[in-house]
């Protein structure tokens, strides 16, 4: 039961990007498309899966022993900068569509702050490992569920008549607050 709270706490009440702002950044630059927005998302959970395992354990047997708390955050970038170019390489080899469609926005996960926000949740949550990759996973479907949902309202967009003021940015800003009131309405469920 433990594990479902967390799972919908994560994707639902408390989402990433919707509720906590983390990931704004991915979020507004890589939801023109869906199909971008889906690859995003699986770039996303590999990377804050693996970075959160990774971060755990250095947290747990590496920062926590030695009383060097304070590199927490130092020490997490460079993790997830290392993970990401982990990722850069895989897709170049195995799925070069994908690679290029990412263009410029696969570096973006390396100052995700949902990947690092993540990390540092897990960790201040006092989770265990197992409690951790849950989380890591229900934040990176969270993640994905926004900026997927966010995607197609903006495909959406640009088939419809939009007055010229709010074309482009604007009208995605107040999609999103919308988005983001939408999930509040998740608030009583955990």
């Amino acid at each position: 039961m433990e594990y479902i709270l967390i799972i919908i706490a994560a994707v639902f009440v408390n989402n990433i990007v919707l509720s906590q702002f983390l990931g704004i950044c991915p979020f507004i630059g890589v939801s023109a498309k869906v199909e971008t927005s889906v690859g995003m998302t699986g770039a996303v959970t590999f990377v804050m899966t693996i970075a959160t395992v990774v971060t755990y354990l250095i947290q747990h047997y590496i920062l926590n022993p030695f009383d060097i708390g304070y590199m927490q955050t130092i020490s997490f970038i460079l993790v997830i900068a290392s993970l990401v170019q982990l990722v850069e390489i895989m897709l170049k080899k195995v799925s070069p569509p994908l690679y290029q469609a990412l263009g410029i926005f696969l570096p973006l996960i390396t100052t995700n702050c949902a990947v690092l926000g993540a990390a540092m949740l897990a960790v201040q949550f006092e989770y265990n490992l197992i409690q951790s990759i849950v989380f890591a996973i229900a934040n990176s479907i969270g993640f994905g569920i926004a900026l997927i949902i966010f995607a197609g309202l903006r495909e959406h967009f640009d088939l419809l008549e939009v007055p010229a003021a709010m074309k482009g940015v604007p009208i995605s800003f107040v999609a999103a607050g919308l988005l983001a009131m939408a999930f509040m309405g998740f608030a009583g469920i955990a």
